[in-house]
């Protein structure tokens, strides 16, 4: 009875797509390049808003908070005032619907070696100098082509293509929120997990909500310091500081990356900061990433990460309890493998992206019986 509901709505689910799927299929092997362009209306109306005098209202999803008259779009440039009512200018309309590892996320603790299918619309409510999709997380509604693909179709072709998981990434999540829910309650109903690859700057209300429907969070926590949000990011930081607490409040399986830009957030005083407050307010088994920057975007003038950096970071991160904690964008480097916190022994070993061993057994050390956080099932 399982497979035959499963097949039913998989045919459903790509009879509105077959026709772009017999023109090329509606994959591309990076974020930018793109099939045919939409022709549907995207918009809906938004979740998390309220109405205010004069036709105005005020978006309430993410700390921004953006009050719009009528005809005004917010910071995120994709949830527009028309009438006095907030809408979603992407529903439905994704620019980019890829393939990959669930490593790349990256998430090293959530059923390693699956891959999944990417989702990302336009648009962004950060302005982060470096970021590497710039051309489409600071675009707008029409400036590059985008998809018509309904939750249906995106559940559709996940299982099509075998994928075990759905993920939310390349662009903020957060601002497409309403289609990023609705695909995560179709997914759940399906078997399929997702994941939210995020910044973390959403309200506590609407992540409470969506929570209930993911599976796995990433979160960018991207310095331990105020004055780093408001410059790099047009952000702030006790709003992500929030976001962490409730997830861990939430019992939500999260993992956080720390991106290290030589001279604006690799002071080891405030890295250690960091950690004693992860370590401290989140748990010593949160797996912390700390990934090397290279330069793009607006911020080309300076270098990458020195290794050395990066391995200074991490040794702070151990002496300040943390259990699991990796180096991202370092092929190669030993602290791409898992380890036992309890008996040293490896536990995952890691090429790349590639898993070449796993000794986690239900949740433990095979060697020691130490339960590892993480889903592995």
């Amino acid at each position: 009875m399982e497979n035959h509901c499963r097949r039913a709505f998989l045919k459903k689910a790509l009879s509105g797509s077959a026709a772009m799927a017999a023109l090329g299929g509606l994959f591309f092997s990076g974020p930018l390049t793109t099939a045919l362009a939409g022709t549907l209306s995207p918009a809906k109306e938004a979740m998390f808003y309220r109405n205010l005098t004069g036709n105005n209202v005020r978006c309430e999803l993410c700390p921004h908070l953006c009050k719009l008259r009528e005809g005004e779009t917010g910071f995120c440039r994709v949830r527009k005032n028309l009438g006095g009512t907030l809408y979603s200018m992407v529903y439905g309309s994704p620019c980019s619907v890829n393939t990959g590892p669930i490593e790349k996320a990256p998430l090293y603790h959530f059923i390693p070696g699956h891959q999944r299918l990417c989702i990302a619309t336009v648009g962004c409510n950060f302005r982060c100098t470096y970021c590497h999709n710039w051309q489409i997380s600071q675009s707008e509604p029409g400036q590059v082509r985008e998809y018509d693909m309904d939750p249906e179709q995106i559940v559709g072709e996940a299982l099509r293509r075998g994928m075990d998981s759905i993920s939310f990434t390349y662009t903020e999540p957060t601002i497409f929120y309403e289609y990023m829910y609705d695909i995560s309650v179709l997914a759940r109903e399906q078997g399929i997990k997702t994941s939210m690859v995020s910044n973390g700057y959403i309200n506590p209300e609407p992540l409470r909500k969506l929570v209930q429907q993911l599976d796995a969070v990433k979160i960018d926590l991207k310095a331990f310091d105020d004055s780093f949000y408001a410059s790099v990011a047009s952000g702030s930081l006790q709003p992500v500081k929030q976001t962490l607490q409730v997830l861990k409040e939430e019992e939500k399986y999260f993992e956080i990356v720390n991106l290290v830009v030589p001279t604006l957030n690799d002071d080891m005083d405030q890295i250690r900061e960091m950690c004693t407050w992860i370590a401290g307010t989140l748990g010593s088994q949160v797996p912390v990433h700390f990934s090397r920057f290279s330069p793009s975007y607006r911020l080309t003038d300076l270098p990458s990460t020195p290794i050395d950096t990066l391995e200074k970071a991490a040794e702070t991160g151990f002496e300040c309890g943390l259990e699991y904690i990796y180096l991202g964008n370092v092929p190669g480097h030993d602290r791409n493998n898992t380890y036992c916190p309890q008996c040293s022994e490896q536990l995952i070993r890691r090429s790349g992206f590639a898993i070449l061993s796993n000794k986690v057994q239900d949740g433990k050390c095979s060697y020691c019986r130490y339960a590892v956080n993480g889903v592995w099932q």
